[in-house]
């Protein structure tokens, strides 16, 4: 099992794809590290030779991923909050950040609207 920046990559997926499994690595930016690596991205997990993983391994050292990545992105959030600006408000309470409108959708940022028994009129 190739163990990459802290994550245990699933063994039978194609290599492109148990890159996505690393937090800030996505589609497009695995395919990067592997052109520049010099491997294939049909090379199923299990059939990485030690050299291969190594050189991934180095490619992804060059981005931020996992905790330092985790931990830029709340630290970037608390600021916001702390100076008091609109963004920071909206994470705050808990509402959408960026414009969208929460008359009648929003639900996954404010939650399933819970009923209270015995309000029928």
């Amino acid at each position: 099992m190739a163990r990459i920046a802290g994550v245990d990559l699933p063994r039978d997926k194609r290599i492109v794809i148990g890159l996505t499994y690393i937090y800030g690595i996505g589609n497009t930016t695995a395919q990067k590290i592997l052109k520049d690596a010099d491997v294939s991205e049909d090379v199923r997990v299990r059939d990485l030779t030690a050299d291969q993983e190594d050189k991934i391994r180095a490619e992804v050292d060059k981005y931020l991923v996992e905790g330092d990545l985790r931990r830029t992105v709340s630290l970037n959030i608390k600021r916001l909050q702390e100076i008091g600006s609109y963004r920071g408000m909206r994470h705050r309470r808990g509402l959408p950040v960026r414009g969208q409108h929460t008359k009648n959708n929003a639900r996954t940022r404010k939650g399933k609207k819970v009923s209270i028994a015995g309000r029928k009129k």
